[in-house]
């Protein structure tokens, strides 16, 4: 069995247990349209063959055994525009619903790390930035990472300059119930963010900034072979962008959120595919 099949068979299970539609056609009948779960599944296949929505669909047509894995045929194949439209029509929850199936691929051991990156925004047309008041180039990413597994487990996007400990916080809070232990770089030092882990039983590895004696002596007490962890959420970003993509197409912000999530649940069913 090859790669893109194993990949498949996994993306449709999730994609069923995501949406609900165990016992649904893939295809259109009477009239309907293509169920949720063969939607998400061409999604992933998209960013999974690094191809745009008429380019995957092509290859896609010369693959009926990959279609078939999902309920489909050559002649079932939606028009490009008809996938664009139903990514806008599944909820957001439903792709983070996804992004937690996928990460539980990996059986998750609690010890967590995050940060964050930039991913560019693809150029466009000048008409089109003054139109739209298009002026920030980057979207900033945050990603919360099981260091065990190096899967991804939660993410955060915006184009707004909030701090780091307040987007740290966001993630953590919607994670707490899963996570023993946070380790993150001095940007997310903030006292306030360590007692409220604490109160969720989250033991925090974040190092101080040091600018008195008592901030030196706070960072000799973190465990540094848990703290040293921290660099596993760098090394996502690194094969995310580097296999996936550093740069998300659409131009609307919730567009761009739903891009970042399936390139990271694509990133997880790949690694666990790999195992």
């Amino acid at each position: 069995m090859s790669k893109i099949s194993r990949f498949t068979g996994k993306v449709v299970a999730l994609a069923k247990s995501a949406v609900g539609g165990r016992g649904e056609a893939a295809a259109p009948q009477g009239g309907g349209g293509f169920a949720d779960y063969a939607i998400v599944s061409l999604h992933c296949l998209r960013v999974y063959l690094e191809k745009s929505y008429r380019e995957s669909l092509d290859l896609l047509s010369e693959m009926p055994q990959i279609l078939a894995e999902i309920g489909l045929s050559v002649a079932d194949l939606p028009h490009h525009s008809t996938l664009v439209k139903a990514f806008d029509r599944i909820k957001i929850a439903v792709w983070r619903v996804l992004l937690r199936l996928s990460s539980q691929l990996h059986e998750p051991a609690g010890r967590a790390a995050m940060d964050a990156t930039f991913f560019d925004r693809e150029n466009a047309s000048k008409h089109y930035c003054r139109r739209m008041n298009y002026r920030v180039q980057t979207l900033k990413v945050t990603a919360l990472v099981d260091t065990a597994t190096q899967a991804v487990l939660d993410v955060h996007c915006t184009t707004e300059k909030r701090h780091d400990t307040h987007l740290g916080w966001q993630l953590a809070r919607r994670n707490a119930g899963e996570l023993r232990s946070l380790a993150a770089d001095k940007g997310y030092d903030w006292q306030r963010l360590r007692e409220k882990l604490r109160e969720e039983d989250v033991r925090p590895l974040i190092k101080h900034r040091e600018f008195r004696p008592i901030d030196h002596a706070h960072n000799a007490r973190i465990d540094e072979a848990l703290y040293g962890q921290r660099a596993l959420s760098e090394t996502v970003f690194s094969v995310i962008k580097r296999t996936l993509g550093n740069a998300v197409r659409a131009r609307s912000w919730y567009r761009e959120f739903r891009e970042i999530v399936l390139m990271c649940v694509v990133y997880n069913i790949k690694r666990a595919v790999k195992q």
